[in-house]
Order: structure tokens, then sequence, then C-alpha cells
């Protein structure tokens, strides 16, 4: 009888200090060790999470149906903790079954390909808005809280329909929701974030329903009033554009800024050749280790791999930063390649919970560096002001970004 092998227990890899990442374990997991278990604390010792690293192992996981994701109200239990009966944080990434699927139906054409690039023209205007407001501030500017931080959400608010006046309310709130979702927090600050979010979130539904508007979340509750959808549903997707649908675009939007600057070469060949830029998207998104064990996924029954067994119940990170640095599937996978094709990232994700954001994200970023191409082409890191760092996070972009033009 062949023994099974022993597993690894790591500490959770976390990017250098004062860098993006990706952690520098990621090259040594994937060669030698490509399923580990995460060291837990005390009050988790019963909880086993599988951290998996190669690529083929990562696609073949966030596509199986037997992997759910779990709301952060409802895991992990920590001991002395206890299951809650009420609602759930659950966005579009925790949902499964009919009512997904009908959601996904009602937001397909206004986030299809085609609806987007209708949409590119306000995407201009608004950056180049922001734009103007940051240049009259004079040189060196602070690039994230005066661009890459405000774009994105301003972008989803226009189009979903959320008051942008309103974000001093309810980004904080937001903000603790994410970082809920990417670390592993406790049941009851879970819960008191969700009945602030479904609060809030319940309200912008009622407003709509009384003020109806040329936007996406008014065309989401005509669907639930006319019966194709469940009122969870539209608080799901709220939550979802509230929670998500602005804060992973800006963490890519302000790493590809400091990853072009930091090798002038390439955004001086970004800014003199526009042709490249369909690639340079797709090579920033996989260069960028944004999504660094942030995805959680529990067993709904027991799965194979590697000659081990992920029980039933079992969490499972599949590590999509690492991943997009597999050097079996993408040659030079450390190296920016703005030409690099194909380019079989899996940023996106796929099967039934692909990002259905995705073409949405792709011209958010694709408007935004346009715009700083356009009106700063000189654009640089200011001399003598690094970057500043949240090194306690697992995913990481810059917290400041002072540049110069």
């Amino acid at each position: 009888m062949t023994e099974t092998p022993l597993v690894p227990i790591i500490e959770m890899p976390f990017p250098p200090p004062g860098t993006m990442g990706p952690p520098e374990e990621y090259v040594r997991l994937r060669r030698s060790c490509p399923m580990a278990k995460l060291a837990m604390d005390a009050d988790m010792s019963d909880v086993t999470i599988w951290y998996v690293t190669r690529y083929a192992d990562v696609r073949a996981l966030i596509g199986d149906p037997r992997l759910v994701r779990p709301s952060i109200t409802e895991w992990p239990v920590r001991e002395g903790e206890h299951a809650d009966s009420g609602p759930g944080l659950v966005t579009m990434m925790e949902m499964d079954g009919a009512q997904h699927r009908a959601l996904r139906r009602v937001l397909a054409e206004a986030f299809s390909a085609r609806s987007v690039r209708r949409y590119q023209p306000r995407m201009r205007e608004l950056a180049a808005g922001l734009l103007d407001d940051f240049a009259k501030d004079g040189q060196p500017g602070e690039l994230i809280s005066g661009f890459a931080e405000p774009f994105p959400l301003l972008v989803v608010c226009d189009l979903v329909g959320i008051p942008y006046a309103e974000r001093e309310y309810f980004l904080p709130i937001a903000d603790t929701a994410l970082g809920a979702l990417s670390s592993i927090g406790t049941l009851e600050e879970a819960r008191e974030v969700n009945r602030q979010l479904r609060e809030y979130v319940t309200s912008l539904i009622a407003r709509k329903r009384r003020e109806p508007a040329d936007d996406v979340l008014t065309h989401v509750v005509s669907a639930c009033d006319r019966g194709e959808l469940t009122q969870d549903s539209v608080i799901a997707f709220l939550l979802s554009m509230v929670v998500a649908g602005y804060r992973t675009t800006t963490m890519f939007l302000a790493n590809s800024v400091l990853t072009l600057l930091s090798e002038p070469s390439q955004y001086i060949a970004l800014r003199d050749d526009r042709a490249l830029m369909p690639s340079a998207v797709e090579e920033l998104v996989r260069y960028i280790p944004v999504m660094n064990g942030v995805v959680v996924l529990l067993a709904t029954e027991d799965i194979s791999l590697h000659g081990q067994t992920i029980r039933a119940g079992d969490a499972v990170l599949p590590v999509l930063a690492a991943a997009n640095r597999d050097e079996t599937v993408f040659a030079d996978p450390d190296q920016l390649d703005l030409r690099r094709s194909p380019n079989p990232h899996l940023v996106f994700g796929r099967g039934e919970h692909n990002c259905f954001g995705s073409h949405l994200a792709r011209a958010e970023l694709t408007t935004a560096l346009e715009a700083l191409l356009d009106r700063f082409p000189y654009l640089r890191l200011a001399e003598g002001q690094d970057p500043t760092w949240d090194d306690e996070s697992p995913s990481k972009s810059p917290l400041t970004m002072p540049v110069s033009w």
C-alpha cells in the first residue's frame, strides 16, 4: 500500500515589505510543494486550509463545482463562536444555482463587451475630469488618492447608479468587508459589517424604486419587480458592486502604473505604440500579484489531488497570483512582456463564477492608462519620495505614489 505523503504546514506567504510582491515562496512551492496546509491559530485548530500554487491545479480547482465560496458571516467558525441563522454577506461569488444563473442572465447585456464599448466615451470623460483636478494641484502629485483610487469607484457608481457623493459613508464599511474577504477575521466582525452593508444597499434599492434612472441598478430592480429575480439577488448584486466592484481594479491600476514607471522603457513603449494596449493590459493583470490567496473555497465533498485528499468541509486557497507566474505555462514569467501572446492568465477566473465584470475591468484599465499616457507623456515617480505600502495585507498596492510630469 502506498503511503500518503506528509503535507508541509506553512505560514501564509506575504509579499516582501515595501513591494507588491509576489511572495518569494511561490517558486519553491510550485516546484516542490504544490499543496501545503496553512498554519492556524489555536482557536481555529480544527480548520484545514489547503494552499495550492501550480497553474494546472489552480485552473482545475476554480472551475470545480465541488468547491463553493463561503460567506464571511458563516466561515470560519472559531472556538467559542456559533453559526448565525440571519442573512449572510452573499455577493455573486457566493451565489449558486438557479438564482445565480438568473442574475447573470439579467446582467449579461449590461456588462457585455458591446455595452462596455458604448460606455467607454463616458469613462474617458470621467478620467479626464479627475486628471484635470489632479494636475491643478501641481507637482509632485499623489496619484493614488488623485486618480487610481477614485477613477474605478467613479465608473462603478456612474454605471450602476450608486451615489458617488455617499462614498465617505459606504467606503469604510465596504473596505472592512473586503478586508474580511481577503483575510480570516472573526464572525462577529463580519456580521456587524454585513448588517451595515445590507442596511445601506436595501435603502439604495428602495430609492431606485421611487426614482428610477438610466443605470444598471434600475434595470436589475425592474427585473426583480417583474419576477425574474428575488430581492436577495438584487442585494447580492449590489453588495458585489459596493464591496468588490471597484477595489480590485484600483489595486490593479495602481500597481500597473507603478510597474510601468519603475521600468520607464515600458511606459515609453506603450506611450509610443498604442497598438500594444490590448496585450499590455492582459500582461499587466497576469504579472501583478493582487490575487495572493484571497480566493477561499470550501469542499462540499472529498477531492483527490497529488495523492492527498481534500476533505469535505476543508477550505482551499487556489492562489491565482502564483499560478500566473508558473514557469511551465509562461516563458520568463517574472518578466513583464507587453507583447506576450498567448497569455492564458487566470485573473478573471473560469466556470460558472468567472468574473462577469471582466470586460468592464479591462476597459477601465485601458481607459485609465490611455488617459495618463495622453495627459502626462513624461510621467515619472517623484524623486526622493517612495510609494508607501500596507505590509500587513496579503493583497497589496501602494497606498501613496508621488509622481512628477
